[in-house]
């Protein structure tokens, strides 16, 4: 193939006779080496279509380096967390109580998700585009694990939650509009209460770009840092549904009616009916964290302080925020989760974060920033290919390690409980080495195709139904950013612990 490239070069030295023989000559070679045409298509699979120029490598290199990294960790953690055998086996029922694992995962998926939710939408500068992306990357996973867990789990070992039994359409109206953890519907299941606080993120984020304000994340994130401080245990949960059913019935009807009136006007992609779409959620979004939110005020307003951090490190790291403001925030936020910890989990709060002491909550938010610092500061270099493999999949990871771990106690409901060390690190090993197979079935046979097929709809809709800029100038003239995973978990990835947040 390189006679092709090189013919336009010598086009003003050469003979039409002689750039016919080349390029016949080049199809002759290219012909006879069926290898190099298979080395080629499989690094055109590997490294996908062509960056833009000066990014290219950057985004590579970060999508499948630190922040891949920092998921696998993250989701990793809370796995094994959940399965709770690394405390059983040091005998130390106190280790939770300086440092819960569950609250570090999610911390630092938050942290993850701040830094590349917003790029995401910005590389993109298109609100329709970003919300059809979301759909197709949240939404299939969360709908085969549910339902495999409905159809394989028997009803003494289910993960899914006994007050869906009771109320299924209900469930079903609340966790589809994944907003249930805000509106006093039971999560499907546990894990998934995260995914409330990554929608009302985007929620947000989608909101702030609309009207022209997404590059005021340092005051924002100070903002909700501030008040977990100040409003931390005075912030009333569950104002809107505490009556009981007939208002938790109200709420997400009349949730539902705003969600979907707003993307109506988002997928019109007109610019005013966007403005519009994008203010309503992000209205809505305001009112539930603030009126209804069901885990302690303190960890509501610093989880969204935190995302918010995230995003400013990202416009550090891309020049749109100088250095000291940039650190000043981020060193507010940090201080302001450590202590509102301190100040505000204990006695009933406990049993809102599902953490076992202040110390456990703090230690576990500082371990998180701590080591999405190092990830940062270490963004450049080469991490373990298992390791970034670890957070291509940890989407999947996050929801299916409980339906896992449900369905290995139920394997293993006649058996007598492992009492050895041998015995728990083969129990161990099975869970995990059950786990990671499940979790990239489910990347390769439901993250790619379907986000693939997101791609699909989002082309033909927009040579369709072009969508209007919403900005005069550049939508988002910020150097495009890493490419979501998700939620963050999550993305994107996280979780109902034991004894975690």
């Amino acid at each position: 193939m390189l006679g092709f490239w090189l013919l336009p070069t010598r086009q003003g030295h050469c003979s039409g006779s002689e750039r016919r023989t080349a390029a016949r000559t080049a199809r002759t070679r290219s012909g006879s080496l069926p290898s190099v045409k298979l080395i080629e298509r499989a690094t055109r699979r590997r490294s996908g279509p062509p960056a833009a120029a000066g990014t290219g490598a950057a985004v590579a290199s970060s999508r499948l380096g630190w922040l891949d990294a920092l998921r696998g960790i993250a989701a990793l953690s809370v796995a094994v967390y959940h399965l709770a055998l690394p405390f059983v086996w040091l005998h130390a029922n106190h280790v939770p109580r300086y440092l819960d694992p569950g609250i570090f995962g999610v911390m630092l998926f938050f942290l993850v998700s701040g830094y590349i939710i917003p790029a995401s939408l910005e590389r993109r500068g298109d609100v329709r585009a970003f919300w059809a992306g979301r759909f197709f990357r949240i939404y299939p996973v969360v709908i085969v694990t549910v339902v495999l867990s409905l159809l394989i789990l028997p009803r003494s070992h289910t993960v899914i939650q006994g007050w869906v039994f009771d109320h299924p359409l209900l469930t079903l109206a609340g966790n589809g509009l994944m907003v249930q953890d805000m509106m006093g519907v039971t999560n499907v299941i546990g894990v998934m209460w995260t995914l409330t606080y990554e929608m009302i993120f985007y929620y947000f984020v989608t909101a702030l770009f609309v009207r022209g304000w997404h590059r005021q994340s340092a005051p924002i994130s100070i903002g909700f840092a501030a008040a977990a401080l100040v409003l931390g245990a005075w912030l009333p949960l569950s104002t809107i549904t505490g009556s009981g059913l007939p208002a938790i019935r109200h709420l997400v009807l009349a949730a539902g009616i705003v969600v979907v009136a707003a993307m109506v006007c988002i997928f019109t992609g007109r610019a005013d009916l966007t403005r519009w779409g994008g203010s309503m959620i992000g209205g809505l979004g305001l009112v539930l964290i603030l009126l209804n939110s069901r885990a302690a005020a303190f960890e509501t307003l610093i989880i969204f302080a935190t995302m918010f951090a995230g995003t400013v490190l990202y416009r550090l790291e891309h020049g749109q925020i100088d250095k000291v403001p940039a650190l000043l925030c981020c060193a507010f936020v940090l201080t302001s989760g450590v202590v509102s910890g301190y100040m505000y989990n204990r006695d009933q709060a406990l049993w809102h974060t599902w953490s076992e002491s202040w110390k456990a909550f703090s230690f576990a938010y500082l371990a998180a920033w701590a080591v999405f610092a190092v990830g940062m500061l270490l963004r450049r270099r080469r991490f373990p290919r298992w390791l970034s493999w670890l957070g291509t999949i940890s989407y999947s990871l996050y929801l299916l390690h409980n339906p896992v771990i449900h369905g290995m106690e139920w394997l293993l409901e006649d058996r007598k409980p492992f009492e050895s060390w041998q015995g728990r690190s083969v129990q161990f090993v099975a869970f995990t080495a059950a786990l990671l197979l499940l979790s990239y079935l489910a990347y390769r046979l439901v993250e790619i195709p379907f986000q693939n097929l997101g791609r699909k709809a989002v082309k033909a809709l927009n040579r369709r139904f072009p969508a209007a800029p919403l900005h005069d100038g550049p939508a988002a003239a910020a150097p495009p950013g890493p490419r979501a995973p998700e939620p963050a978990a999550a993305r994107e990835a996280t979780p109902v612990p034991v004894g975690s947040a």
